[in-house]
C-alpha cells in the first residue's frame, strides 16, 4: 500500500514578513512572490526606513516597505491584512501617499525613484468581486471623446516610460480567501501558500524553494513556536466569531446549568449542571477556534496543537 505523503506546513506569510525577512540573506522569498506577481524580475535594494517597517508585537496586520529594482527603481508596499476593515481601499490610499510624501526627496539614494506599487494580500471579503486577484492604476479618459490622455514624445523620453499610468501608484489586492482552484501558475502557487500554510506538489513559482528553506514550522525552537502560536491565537481573536461563539457557548452553559439545579432542586444538580455548562463552553470555544483557524488557513496540524482537538473533528468543521 502506498504511503500517503504528509504536507509539510510552514509559517504564515505575515508572521515571515514581521520576523524572519528583513534581512538582505533572505530576500529572495519576497522577490520571488514579487516577481510572480508582476511577472518580471524584482531585486530589493533594502528596506525603507519607514513606520510600517518597525515591529510591535501587537500588530495584528503587517507591512513592509520595500526599495525595489524591476524595469527601473521602484518602492513597493506589501501588507497583510487579516482583520476586516470597511475603509480599506481608503488604507491603501494613505499608504501610497505617505510613502510618496516621505521619499520624494529623501536623498541621492531615492531622489530618481517615483513609482510605488502597493501589494495587498487580504483575508476577507474586501469590495464585491469575482476574482481573486486584482489590478488597479491610474489613467486619464476623455469625458467626450473616450481617448486616453498620452505623454508626449518628450515627456516619455525624459521620463522613460510609455504610459502616463506608469508614473502613478499602481494597487494589486489578492483575495486569499477567494481562490478555490488547482494552482497553475506562479501566482496562484503563492496564494495556495497564503491560503492554507502549505505548497502545491511540484510547486516551482520563484521564491517558493526559498519558503520550503526558511519558513519551516519544524525548525523553530520551542520559544518561536510558542510565539507564532500566540500569534495565530491573536489572529483568531480578531474574528467576531471567536469571541461571540465563546460568550454565547459560555452564557447558554450557564442557563443549562441553572435550569438542571432548579429541576433536581439538590446541590449536586446545580454544581453538575454548572460543570457541564461550563465543559460544554469551553468546547464551543475550541470549535469555534477551529473554525476561524480554517478561515485563516491554518493547517489541521497546527489547529490540533493549538485546540487539543482531533483531526477528525476538525476536518469536518
Amino acid at each position: 500500500m502506498e504511503k500517503k505523503h504528509k504536507p509539510e506546513n510552514y509559517i504564515r506569510f505575515d508572521w515571515a514578513m514581521k520576523r524572519l525577512l528583513r534581512n538582505k540573506a533572505d530576500y529572495g522569498v519576497l522577490e520571488g512572490f514579487l516577481s510572480s506577481l508582476f511577472g518580471k524580475s524584482v531585486k530589493i535594494q533594502g528596506l525603507l526606513e519607514s513606520e510600517g517597517n518597525r515591529e510591535h508585537e501587537d500588530d495584528k496586520a503587517n507591512r513592509v516597505d520595500l526599495l525595489a529594482l524591476m524595469d527601473n527603481t521602484a518602492k513597493v508596499i506589501i501588507e497583510v491584512q487579516n482583520n476586516t476593515e470597511t475603509a480599506y481601499f481608503h488604507r491603501m490610499i494613505f499608504g501610497t501617499s505617505k510613502v510618496l510624501c516621505d521619499y520624494i526627496n529623501k536623498g541621492k539614494n531615492y531622489e530618481h525613484v517615483s513609482k510605488v506599487y502597493s501589494v495587498n494580500i487580504v483575508y476577507f471579503a474586501l469590495g464585491k468581486g469575482t476574482d481573486y486577484v486584482y489590478h488597479g492604476k491610474t489613467e486619464f479618459k476623455g469625458i467626450h471623446n473616450g481617448d486616453i490622455l498620452q505623454l508626449s514624445p518628450f515627456q516619455k523620453e525624459k521620463f522613460e516610460v510609455d504610459a502616463v499610468s506608469q508614473l502613478f501608484p499602481e494597487y494589486y489586492i489578492l483575495k486569499v480567501n477567494d481562490f478555490n482552484k488547482v494552482a497553475k501558475s506562479p501566482i496562484e502557487e503563492w496564494i495556495y501558500y497564503f491560503k492554507t500554510g502549505t505548497l502545491p506538489e511540484n510547486a516551482s513559482a520563484p521564491g517558493l524553494d526559498k519558503v520550503r528553506e526558511l519558513l519551516r514550522i519544524d525548525q523553530m525552537n520551542d520559544d518561536e513556536r510558542k510565539a507564532y502560536y500566540r500569534h495565530l491565537e491573536d489572529l483568531i481573536r480578531l474574528h467576531d466569531t471567536v469571541t461571540s461563539g465563546y460568550e454565547e457557548g459560555r452564557f447558554e452553559g450557564r442557563l443549562a446549568g441553572r435550569a438542571e439545579g432548579r429541576a433536581e432542586g439538590r446541590a449536586e444538580g446545580r454544581a453538575e449542571g454548572r460543570a457541564e455548562g461550563r465543559a460544554e463552553g469551553q468546547r464551543e470555544e475550541k470549535l469555534n477556534n477551529a473554525r476561524s483557524f480554517k478561515q485563516l488557513g491554518v493547517s489541521t496540524e497546527i489547529i490540533a496543537a493549538a485546540t487539543g482537538l482531533c483531526f477528525e473533528e476538525i476536518e469536518k468543521l
